[in-house]
């Protein structure tokens, strides 16, 4: 009891905080991040030292991620995907590229590290960007639709397909040339498998089982459908090394073409808006 009452201290403690720092954040004229950052900085270690079950907490922010990312790809859709799919997936790759190797070679020429391994290391570290905290700032400034919106969650997307590959090759970078390509070709077969079989389930399943469950005329079978399916994809991406990122945003993209994509995003708002905010805070906690 007294672990369970220590959690809703918490839970309280930082959605308090949080809706207090961004309205503060909203009358100043600043982004509601800005708010989230100080929230979290006032009621972590650093601060006042409130929030305890920083365990508990943390997953329920790895939730907000995940529907986060669901909600994109409900809104995104394959053929927004593909009107970027050029300058998405080379400004992508090309900015991974360079800056492992610009950050990476910069800090092995300096002596912040001294192999070849950690400086690679340290490039692919600095070459992934938060898709979440990005994201969050272009539903703020209502930026999603946006061409420059959509090129940024492009290159968000790529940068969240190079994490599975780095996830297979970095622990290899100290073995053979040989083992290593076959980490690389080893990812490279999960990512493309993995796509395949969404993309079959995208068309074939989803579709008529979402439209069973909406034909029930039961509100909360159908969010619990949809979050399991969210869920689910997330988990199975998570298992493969891909991220549970990238797994949500497919599940979203799966739904997006269905007829009740706009009942499915709906559904699933609420819950977006408040775990996402608890991603934002242990940021600094």
């Amino acid at each position: 009891m007294a672990t369970e009452l220590s959690l809703i201290v918490d839970m309280v403690a930082v959605l308090g905080t949080a809706a207090a720092g961004s309205y503060a954040a909203n009358r100043l004229g600043q982004p509601a991040l800005l708010g989230y950052l100080l929230a979290g900085l006032a009621v972590g270690p650093s601060g006042l030292g409130v929030v305890k079950a920083e365990g508990a907490i943390n997953f329920f922010a790895e939730m907000g991620v995940v529907f986060l990312l669901f909600a994109l790809g409900v809104e995104f859709s394959f053929g927004n995907l593909l009107k970027v799919r050029k300058i998405a997936v080379g400004g992508g790759a090309l900015q991974v590229l360079l800056t492992i190797f610009l950050g990476g070679g910069l800090a092995y020429l300096t002596g912040w590290v001294d192999t070849l391994a950690k400086a690679i290391f340290l490039g692919a570290v600095l070459s992934l960007s938060s898709t979440a905290v990005v994201l969050k700032s272009l539903i703020e400034r209502n930026e999603i639709q946006t061409v420059h919106g959509q090129v940024m969650l492009g290159i968000l997307i790529v940068q969240d397909l190079s994490l599975g590959l780095m996830l297979a090759v970095l622990p290899v970078l100290t073995q053979p040339p040989a083992q290593i390509g076959q980490a690389l070709l080893w990812a490279l077969l999960k990512t493309m498998l993995f796509f395949l079989i969404a993309v079959v389930a995208g068309v074939k399943i989803v579709p008529p089982v979402m439209k069973k469950v909406a034909q029930t005329g039961s509100q909360e079978l159908f969010v619990l459908s949809v979050v399991a399916l969210c869920m689910g994809v997330a988990l199975a991406t998570a298992s493969m090394g891909l991220g549970i990122e990238m797994g949500a945003f497919v599940a979203g993209l799966m739904i997006s073409h269905v007829e009740y994509a706009d009942h499915a995003l709906h559904s699933i708002l609420p819950m977006r808006d408040v775990f996402a905010t608890l991603f934002l805070l242990p940021l600094v906690c």
